[in-house]
This record gives C-alpha cells, sequence and structure tokens, in this order.
C-alpha cells in the first residue's frame, strides 16, 4: 500500500506546485509586458536497490512563453512597446542588463529616463539622462529627442537611443524579478533592426481561458490523487483487520 500513497503523494503535490504556475499566469493577465511561464508533467522513475518498478510525478518549468502580447494603444509619448521580434534594455535592481517588450516611461527628478517600476532605461552608452525640456519624443528606432526649454518647435535635440536588442529565444531566461535574462550573464548586442512603437504599451501574452481551464483541469486531478490516497489508507486499515482476526 505504501508505494500507491507515496505514487498518489508524489502527484498531488506536483499537481499542486503546477497550479500554482497558472495562478500566477492568471494574476498577471492584466499586467504589461508579463510573459506567461509554461509548465509540464513527466514521470520520474524511482532507482535503488531493487527494480525501478514504480514512477513518481515531477511537474517542472521548463521555459518562458516569449511571444508577445497585444498592443494596446495609450496616446502617452513615453509609452513604448515592440512592435515584433525584439526587446528594450533596462537595467535591473542588482545592477545587471535585463530586457522587458513594453515599458511606460518616466523622467526622475535628476533627468534619468525610468520605467514605471523605477529601472532605469539603457542606452547605448549606459543609462538615458534627459536634459530639462518642453517635449520628448521616441522614434521607431528608439532615438530619443527633446525640444529644450525656450527653444521654437521646430528645434529638437537628440539625446540618446533606447538600447534595443534581439536575441533567440533559446538564448533568454525569466529571472525571480521577472524580467528577462540572457542565461550567459552577458549584454546581448544592440540590433538596428529592432523597432519600437510610441503611445502603446505590449499587454500580457496569457490566455485568461485557456490558463482557467488549466487550472480546472489541475484540480480535478488533484481530487483524484488525493482520493487514491484515500483508497490506499483504507485499504491498509482492512488489511490490518484481517491480521488482527488471524
Amino acid at each position: 500500500m505504501d508505494k500507491m500513497l507515496f505514487v498518489a503523494m508524489t502527484g498531488a503535490s506536483q499537481n499542486a506546485y503546477a497550479q500554482k504556475a497558472h495562478a500566477n499566469n492568471l494574476a498577471n493577465v492584466s499586467t504589461n509586458g508579463f510573459q506567461k511561464d509554461l509548465e509540464q508533467a513527466r514521470s520520474m522513475p524511482v532507482f535503488g536497490d531493487t527494480f525501478p518498478s514504480r514512477a513518481y510525478a515531477m511537474t517542472e518549468n521548463p521555459a518562458t512563453d516569449m511571444d508577445a502580447g497585444p498592443m494596446i494603444e495609450t496616446g502617452r509619448d513615453l509609452d513604448v512597446a515592440i512592435g515584433g521580434e525584439g526587446w528594450i534594455a533596462v537595467q535591473a535592481p542588482d545592477g545587471s542588463e535585463a530586457y522587458t517588450k513594453t515599458a511606460s516611461l518616466n523622467i526622475d527628478a535628476l533627468g534619468v529616463l525610468r520605467t514605471s517600476t523605477g529601472m532605469p532605461v539603457l542606452g547605448n552608452g549606459g543609462q538615458i539622462a534627459v536634459p530639462p525640456d518642453e517635449k520628448i519624443e521616441i522614434g521607431q528606432d528608439g532615438t530619443v529627442t527633446i525640444r529644450s526649454l525656450g527653444q521654437s518647435p521646430a528645434v529638437m535635440a537628440v539625446v540618446d537611443r533606447l538600447k534595443l536588442v534581439s536575441a533567440k529565444d533559446t538564448d533568454l531566461t525569466k529571472g525571480s524579478d521577472g524580467l528577462i535574462h540572457t542565461k550567459s550573464g552577458q549584454p546581448a548586442a544592440a540590433d538596428a533592426n529592432v523597432q519600437v512603437t510610441s503611445g502603446f504599451l505590449q499587454g500580457s501574452n496569457v490566455n485568461a481561458v485557456e490558463e482557467m481551464t488549466d487550472v480546472m483541469a489541475l484540480s480535478k486531478q488533484f481530487e483524484m490523487q488525493i482520493k487514491m490516497m484515500t483508497t490506499a489508507k483504507e485499504d491498509d486499515e482492512s488489511m490490518a483487520r484481517v491480521l488482527q482476526m488471524s
């Protein structure tokens, strides 16, 4: 009975782990730029001094869905989103270079261009500093231009350019900070072919209906595993009573 109990136990515990992954996706269905976490389950044979006569369940996070989310029009000049392939480089809280598909930008008191979460946006030479201005625009190639205080509308000056990169999905990984990093830890090279769209934000690539369906299916599987554990307990109790009678 112990074999049945432990096999069912691993199924229930790993099933709960899978539900957490889908619940996190659902919680971020409205988070701009969120990349969906993928999960999969597989059987793991138990090896030891005996033959591998049983297999335990194991849930794992094999990758992150790097597909782009829907484009959401905001009309705000400092809202930018990658229209196709590519990433916007930002400075993560630990100081490393990280990447995102979209950013709602702001200029802090020191003139540093930051995301809505406070992370500095990186240009080709590091953090982007913006002088006092009357108007700021971001072009499709990531060029940041401003009209300085007191200048005529026709006078626009180039301040810097957003660092836009492209990399293979297999070379990228999602960190615990929710940002995308290179697996090697080395900054990706800037790519002049990557373009951004100003006045738009990119939504989450989570499909709420799909995630809800997966959560419901996992919930039913969890109930089945608990029933198997209960059956194992009842069988064990029945066998104990038979032994007592003998």
